[in-house]
């Protein structure tokens, strides 16, 4: 079985790609990760994180190419700016039967390949607590429940499109290319108010076409949280824990990572992870380097 990770990243987001693969290989130095870059500048993120982790690139960047065309004629630029967010929906069509995909503003805590195991189970898994705090915030609109579009039941299915799980096969790509141009003629379905992107198609696409799935945190009543908003997760060792219990991971959706941000000191652990070593050769370098002049 051939599994592994997907991530979408272009050289703007190189340090925190950098970030998430130290945390990603730390627990688990071989599962198979590869790079959907997100635009044509791509070339420092895919190099660096070669080098570092043996990140491979995604073997059918024409596919890519073309996948970003397509949806870019279909949707209208006012209902869908940025097609080349929908990039991570290539992972059904790439080299790895089952895969996790992560966005780059996240840490993990964990072999965070394991849980693919699920997929022996259901067909699609996400692991966050949307449907909790912002129930249809961010995905859809009122209307999605006036107009029955979706049941009650499966609208507590929502979730955050940064962290989830598949299997290649469970959509085909004219299933895909039908759906998205379903979801064009509907705008007025998806709640775009706080700028989200591909969040809203993406749980369309799942809650139509995909009925085995479930959230992880579903399957216990004290499973942690996951946000980088929660102020309440202790902190030990580098690792994160929600009362008591570790978490799998941390995502700063809609926040920026920077100084001041939450977690900030914990996010600068992971970017410099495997540069302690280096450091001591930059100080001597620059020492001589001001010593010569």
């Amino acid at each position: 079985m051939n599994r592994g990770i997907y991530i979408v990243a272009n050289d703007k987001v190189m340090e925190s790609a950098i970030a998430l693969l130290n945390s990603i290989r730390l627990y688990n130095c071989q599962v198979p990760v590869f790079l959907i870059p997100f635009d044509d500048n791509y070339q420092q993120v895919a190099a660096a994180l070669r080098r570092l982790h043996d990140v491979r690139l995604f073997p059918n960047l024409e596919f890519v190419e073309q996948f970003t065309r397509e949806i870019g004629q279909m949707f209208d630029r006012n209902f869908l700016a940025l097609p080349n967010k929908m990039r991570k929906l290539a992972a059904w069509f790439g080299p790895l039967d089952e895969f996790l995909y992560i966005d780059t503003d996240i840490i993990v805590f964990e072999d965070i390949a394991a849980n693919l195991d699920k997929l022996s189970e259901v067909d699609f898994f996400c692991c966050d607590y949307h449907h909790l705090s912002e129930k249809l915030r961010n995905v859809f609109s009122p209307l999605v429940k006036e107009q029955n579009i979706f049941t009650d039941s499966q609208l507590q299915d929502v979730f955050n499109s940064g962290f989830w799980a598949s299997r290649k096969g469970t959509i085909l790509e004219s299933q895909m290319y039908d759906i998205l141009r379903e979801c064009s003629h509907h705008r007025e379905y998806f709640d775009f108010t706080q700028n989200v992107t591909d969040q809203p198609i993406l749980n369309y696409i799942i809650l139509k076409l995909i009925s085995k799935r479930c959230n992880l945190v579903k399957d216990s009543a004290t499973e942690p949280g996951s946000w980088a908003g929660s102020k309440h997760f202790q902190e030990i060792d580098y690792v994160l824990y929600d009362k008591g219990k570790r978490l799998k991971y941390l995502h700063w959706a809609g926040i920026p990572i920077k100084s001041g941000s939450p977690y900030w000191k914990l996010w600068k652990h992971y970017r410099y992870l495997n540069e302690e070593e280096e450091k001591p050769n930059l100080v001597q370098k620059i020492f001589r380097y001001w010593h010569d002049k």
